[in-house]
């Protein structure tokens, strides 16, 4: 089975051979069909996000169950599934009042399946991890069943896999913020694939104002297919004065889809009176922004951070395969590359230049 695994970082990554083990207890075997080149990823390979190496990387990916161990009823052999970077145990304190995505169990296991074991191993008999149990970068992979969500024949592989990470975590950022509303006003800084979801899901709520914030003039134009109703250069003057004329003054909801000191501060800094930021984008490890204090009390302001739309994985499939199917929401302009395995480190090397919408790795 190829795979592009990551032995060392910062650099990019190896297409190799690896042998996989069947699925045990509670676990599947899945057919690749898609998979999302994810700024994540690249933070693994850069070295500022942390991952036990060697690894298989790819986390937002979707494909169709072949085998499943004992014990699994939910999915079969021949559904098609979108794939979840966070498999919960369903037993922790998380999952059981209602995080299913910050599972304990699933943090503590790591790049490891439940049992704390791996499933592949390389040329040499080496031990093998998988981002977030997947390692969808990979021609199959072996993982929990609790990953898997069946999805109907009409969505594309190419479109369930960005279901599977960008479009989950954009849209649910966004619809399970406290206090949305009709009329609001929104702010997305970083309008990549996350934050291009989180201008749709502002849309769908009937937002009155969207403005989109990047340093890329083709990302912004590019965002107004999305529904962003202004934009905003934040290479050409300091954003958040630019939103307060747009405005006459804050936002009522900021989301910074890029993570980062600089646009986590821009966001608070955006907000009006008993405003809410958002903060969805990873930062690299150790960052820490900057945010005024006195304006934070004074102006009642807001922050909270969302991991992976702020609820549980899966009920937020449900509802973006029903407004995909109902087009409702964009994902097919999403997709502006596609490459087979050999050639994903050019994915990334277009991710680094800031191309348009989302790469996308399609296996045969």
């Amino acid at each position: 089975m190829k795979a592009a695994l990551l032995r060392t970082a910062p650099s990019k990554l190896l297409i190799e051979d690896l042998e996989q083990e069947g699925p045990r207890a509670g676990e599947v075997l899945v057919r690749m069909g898609a998979a999302g080149v994810c700024a994540s990823d690249h933070h693994v390979m850069e070295g500022v996000a942390m991952l036990p190496l060697p690894a298989v990387l790819g986390h937002e990916g979707a494909g169709t169950v072949e085998a499943v161990g004992a014990g699994v009823t939910h999915v079969k052999p021949g559904d098609r599934c979108i794939l979840s970077f966070v498999s919960n145990c369903g037993h922790c304190r998380q999952c059981r009042s209602g995080s299913p995505q910050l599972c304990d169990t699933n943090a503590l296991t790591g790049v490891r399946q439940y049992d704390g074991t791996t499933r592949l191993r390389d040329a040499n008999g080496g031990e093998v991890g998988q981002m977030s149990k997947l390692g969808v970068f990979a021609e199959s992979l072996v993982g929990p069943a609790q990953a898997c969500y069946p999805i109907p024949d009409e969505i594309p592989m190419e479109v369930a896999a960005l279901m599977g990470c960008s479009v989950a975590t954009g849209y649910g950022t966004v619809a399970h913020a406290p206090g949305v509303h009709p009329g609001m006003t929104v702010a997305v800084f970083g309008v990549g694939g996350v934050g291009l979801n989180a201008v749709q899901a502002a849309k769908v709520l009937n937002a009155s104002r969207i403005i989109a914030v990047d340093v890329s003039e083709s990302k912004l134009e590019f965002a107004t297919r999305f529904g962003a109703t202004d934009r905003v250069d934040a290479s050409a003057g300091d954003p958040v004065e630019q939103i307060r004329d747009l405005l006459g003054g804050g936002v009522e909801f900021a989301f910074d889809t890029f993570g980062s000191a600089t646009t986590t501060q821009q966001a608070v800094d955006a907000l009006g009176k008993n405003g809410l930021a958002v903060i969805a984008g990873l930062a690299p490890v150790g960052e820490r922004a900057g945010i005024n204090l006195v304006d934070l009390v004074r102006q009642q302001k807001r922050v909270m951070g969302a991991y992976y739309g702020l609820s549980s994985p899966h009920e937020t499939f449900r509802t973006i395969v029903d407004l995909y199917l109902r087009d409702v929401i964009d994902v097919d302009t999403l997709v502006q590359r596609r490459y087979p395995l050999a050639e994903i480190n050019e994915g990334f090397a277009a991710l680094e230049r800031g191309e348009n919408g989302r790469g996308v790795v399609v296996f045969d």
